[in-house]
C-alpha cells in the first residue's frame, strides 16, 4: 500500500499545516497499523509510536485538487482509499456543523484543501506522478 497526501499549495502556510494533520489524523484512524509501537530511548524515556509509512506530501493548485477528488469518486478508483478535506470542514467550528453543512452541499460546489490517498502503490503512482513536492 501506498500513502500520498496532496495539499492546495496556493493555501497559507498555517492551512497548508491544518489540512496535512487532519488528514494524517484520520488516515490513523482508518489504518491504525500505519503507527509503529512506541519506542523507549537508552535513559528509558519513551517516544510513541510514529508513522511506518513514508507519506510525501505533494502539492497541487486548488483546481488540481477538485479535479482529482471528482476523479477518485469513479469506480476504477474503488481500492483507492480516499480522505478529503474540505473547504467547508476548515471554516466549521464543529462536527455536528460540519456533518450539517456538508450533507446539503452539492458535490459540485465542494472544494478541498486536501486529501490522503492509500491504495496500491502503482495506482496511486500513477494517479499523483505529475505532482511535485510540496515546498
Amino acid at each position: 500500500m501506498k500513502v500520498a497526501i496532496v495539499i492546495n499549495k496556493e493555501l497559507p502556510l498555517g492551512l497548508i499545516a491544518n489540512a496535512s494533520a487532519v488528514l494524517g489524523i484520520s488516515l490513523g484512524k482508518l489504518f491504525p497499523e500505519v503507527v509503529g509501537e512506541s519506542i523507549a530511548d537508552d535513559n528509558g524515556k519513551l517516544h510513541l509510536g510514529i508513522t511506518t509509512k513514508t507519506i510525501p506530501i505533494l502539492g497541487a493548485t486548488r483546481e488540481q485538487v477538485k479535479t482529482m477528488r471528482d476523479k477518485l469518486f469513479d469506480e476504477a478508483y474503488s481500492d483507492v482509499i480516499v480522505v478529503d478535506f474540505s473547504e467547508i470542514a476548515q471554516r466549521c467550528l464543529d462536527y455536528g456543523e460540519y456533518t450539517q453543512r456538508l450533507s446539503s452541499m452539492k458535490n459540485s460546489g465542494i472544494h478541498y484543501m486536501g486529501l490522503c490517498l492509500c491504495g496500491p502503490v502503482k495506482k496511486v503512482n500513477s494517479f499523483t506522478g505529475n505532482l511535485g513536492l510540496l515546498r
